[in-house]
């Protein structure tokens, strides 16, 4: 017999809903930066280690992995002990792969990098963390602006495409590694401390297995899941894999890709509340649609290799505008849809596709890349049509009837 309670209907905000917001949104923008930590370093190791294109987006991509399947697992969990323990062991034990990162980077092994990025990915699954923890502060009318704001915490990509390799230059290899693990830990103490699960919030004890089942059984786990992977997955694979991109195709180096980076994933960070303040006015579907086809457009024209800086520099921020609000726009469609007593477990069921939806693009681009056939063209071209089924899809998905429990 389940023993999952029905989180109760909040009638009036609660105290404190917004310093949990906040604190949940620091958590989330931090251990993104150290999920991040390998790929604005990517130049570095491609010219250390002498790696080819596919071992570099290979390298990139990997913490991608566990940070994505893993949020299964971390949602499931959430939904059982809480936002506010789920948080301050996992900030906690990001801080060891990240130390391990570094001693790799240090020896100069490609097979120890990979096998500690992969480790690193734990840090990428905090999101399956935060959003059932603010979805349990807000009532149903403010989850779309809740879960945008959470979602700003994204922009720890933008804080390790711009820091982290300047930190590298400030501070040396070794010690940029060391701070942020200490960040991490100091990060956790501040969690445990001043953050606390709403008091809507009611444990689900429901066995995993069957618990996953059962989200798997809705239809609304597997229409949000492929429009993350697109809308979240395309944002993750720029993110990483742009500071790569721009130095193969732009030729800037390590800390001029990194700056140019920081500045798509601060626009994705800007958009991303809106995606779900949006969606909260005009419908998800409606916002999807609208952003999705503005991706493919943007595929098409960063395809096309806009001259540097304002043409190019403008398209890649468009580009990361889209595809932000359109993650916040599929998060808000999950929280109106979802029934609440499994919001922790299908967010980490559709984070997990968002995830991988960000690992396949860069092995992809990787893979494709031809200066003789229009250098990246190829892996742009098969973003723009996967927008454009995206769109059909969404249209067909907002007319389907709802799921009931």
């Amino acid at each position: 017999m389940s023993t999952a309670r029905t989180t109760p209907a909040i009638v009036h905000p609660l105290p404190g809903r917004g310093r949990n917001l906040w604190l949940a949104t620091l958590a989330f923008a931090i251990t993104f930066w150290a999920w991040n930590e390998i790929g604005p370093l990517g130049i570095r190791y491609a010219q250390d280690l002498e790696l080819t294109p596919t071992q570099t987006s290979i390298l990139v991509a990997v913490p991608v992995l566990v940070g994505s399947l893993g949020r299964i697992v971390t949602g499931v969990l959430t939904d059982r002990y809480g936002g506010r323990s789920m948080f301050t062991l996992f900030i906690a034990i990001s801080a060891v792969p990240l130390i391990l990162v570094m001693w790799a980077g240090s020896i100069g092994s490609y097979v120890m990098l990979l096998i500690f990025g992969f480790l690193l990915g734990i840090a990428g699954t905090t999101f399956a963390i935060g959003v059932p923890f603010v979805n349990a502060w807000y009532d149903a009318s403010k989850r779309g602006f809740a879960t945008g704001v959470f979602g700003m915490g994204m922009g720890g990509t933008a804080l390790s495409a711009f820091f982290t390799p300047r930190m590298v230059q400030w501070f040396g290899y070794a010690t940029t590694h060391i701070i942020m693990a200490v960040a991490l830990l100091v990060l956790a103490g501040v969690v445990w401390v001043f953050m606390r699960d709403s008091p809507a919030w009611r444990p689900n004890t429901d066995k995993v297995l069957p618990k996953l089942a059962a989200a798997g059984r809705l239809a609304i786990t597997w229409q949000m899941s492929f429009l993350y992977a697109v809308a979240f997955g395309g944002f993750v694979a720029f993110s990483t894999y742009l500071p790569t991109y721009l130095n193969t195709v732009y030729g800037y180096e390590l800390a001029d890709a990194g700056t140019r980076t920081a500045g798509f994933a601060v626009a994705a960070v800007v958009a991303r509340p809106f995606g779900g303040i949006l969606s909260d006015r005009f419908g998800p579907a409606r916002v999807l649609m609208f952003v999705l086809s503005g991706t493919a457009v943007m595929a098409v024209v960063i395809a096309l290799v806009p001259p540097p800086e304002l043409l190019a520099g403008a398209s890649f921020v468009i580009m990361g505008v889209l595809l932000a609000a359109g993650a916040g726009a599929v998060f808000a469609w999950v929280a109106q849809r979802a029934p609440q007593a499994r919001v922790g477990t299908i967010t980490g069921m559709v984070g997990a596709a968002g995830g991988l939806g960000g690992f396949f693009p860069p092995l992809l681009m990787g893979a494709t890349y031809s200066p003789e056939t229009g250098g990246y063209a190829i892996g742009l071209g098969l973003l723009c049509a996967t927008a454009v089924a995206a769109v059909f899809f969404t249209y067909i998905v907002s007319h389907a009837p709802k799921d009931e429990g």
